[in-house]
């Protein structure tokens, strides 16, 4: 660049979902959730939970976008989030040092974060255990970044193949992490009830003992499937 970009840029003033709306996605899976969204919405699949005691969350997202080995654009997020907000840390997939730990993680819970996610790596996972902060991401090392910038809080952000911005919802457990756009909150809501009463139709006739996919079945009868011997 010409002129070199101010060390960090923070955007504070992004509008956040109401509370009532971010608890009705709270414990629903995130498979379910992608489904009402087309299939199309989790983040690459080694983002993963890391403390075992915390493993599901929902919240609003707080953006940074962070360096290579860099986290002062986490030190920022923290400086503006509130209580059930969740950290999207992007680090352009960098694994070869952590950008958060017990000490990030701490400050994190002390501010009522819900949760931090990064498509990079994080360490201390003992301490991680203790702090009890949902924490997911790409990858676990030892090895420390510096806080030297340029990164930036609140804008849109690339986190894990997805585009996330300040004030979407996100939703986490086992399976992975999911991003609710805010312009298609109502859309996602909507799709949920759908999937959910399919789902639990179909959970239904698998416990009575279904033992043939219904999509098979129903190919079969229209003649699309050929079966040989």
């Amino acid at each position: 660049m010409i002129e070199d970009p101010p060390l960090l840029t923070i955007r504070r003033g992004f509008a956040r979902p109401p509370a009532e709306t971010v608890a009705r996605f709270r414990g629903v899976p995130t498979g379910n959730l992608a489904d009402a969204l087309g299939g199309r919405a989790a983040m690459r699949p080694a983002i993963k939970p890391l403390v075992t005691a915390t493993h599901r969350f929902a919240g609003v997202a707080v953006t940074c976008s962070c360096g290579p080995a860099d986290n002062l654009a986490v030190l920022g997020a923290l400086s503006i989030a509130e209580a059930g907000d969740v950290i999207v840390a992007a680090a352009d997939g960098f694994l070869d040092a952590a950008i958060c730990g017990d000490v990030v993680a701490g400050i994190a819970r002390n501010r009522g974060v819900t949760a931090f996610v990064t498509d990079g790596a994080v360490r201390d996972l003992d301490g991680l255990d203790q702090v009890g902060l949902a924490v997911f991401a790409a990858a676990v090392t030892p090895d420390s970044g510096a806080r030297s910038g340029p990164g930036t809080v609140g804008l849109p952000v690339v986190c894990g193949g997805v585009a996330v911005a300040p004030g979407d919802i996100v939703v986490g457990d086992r399976d992975g992490v999911v991003v609710v756009p805010a312009a298609r909150i109502e859309e996602a809501l909507a799709g949920l009830e759908r999937v959910l009463a399919a789902e639990g139709a179909m959970l239904a006739k698998v416990a009575e003992g279904l033992k043939d996919p219904p999509a098979i079945a129903a190919l079969a009868a229209s003649g699309l499937i050929r079966m040989i011997d």
